[in-house]
């Protein structure tokens, strides 16, 4: 079975978070409004993303929104900007190819040394389109959002 990332957007703040959902949301990377973090999909982090799903929004990034994410938001250790430089000492040719390697799920980015395994976006431009307290079915923003996860990590980055 082929592995699939998932980028995890974490859209509410911490106000009524009961401590369990707390450290869930820790455990993903995501302790603060407008965090982001790229996992993978094992059967551990769906269950995780089930239960935090009042806070955050997820989907399949596409190789370009992982890449813009790289380049614009991406850190190393002491809030420098993560250069292509920096992406060859991992054994990758550029950014591109760390991106893909991202998406297909050949490496994780926690398990890079060196990088920061989250990303501090901004507020989304023009804001939310709807309501951040309800699901995104429900014409909502939280929960799961496919491929529509896309454009909302794009205007945010």
């Amino acid at each position: 079975m082929e592995k699939k990332s998932i980028l995890v957007i974490r859209i509410r703040g911490t106000i009524n978070v009961s401590k369990r959902v707390e450290d869930t949301l820790r455990f993903l990377r995501v302790d603060r409004n407008n965090y982001a973090s790229i996992i993978d999909d094992r059967p551990d982090y769906k269950g995780m993303l089930q239960k935090a799903k009042d806070w955050i929004t997820w989907g399949e990034p596409d190789v370009e929104t992982i890449k813009q994410m790289l380049e614009k938001r991406g850190e190393v250790p002491g809030g420098n900007r993560l250069t292509d430089e920096h992406v060859k000492t991992q054994g990758y040719e550029s950014i591109e190819k760390l991106a893909e390697a991202i998406h297909k799920g050949e490496v994780e980015i926690n398990k890079l040394e060196g990088v920061k395994p989250f990303f501090r976006l901004h507020p989304p431009k023009k804001g939310f389109k709807r309501t951040v307290k309800r699901p995104y079915n429900d014409k909502g923003e939280l929960g799961y959002r496919g491929d529509a996860i896309n454009e909302l990590a794009r205007r945010m980055c």
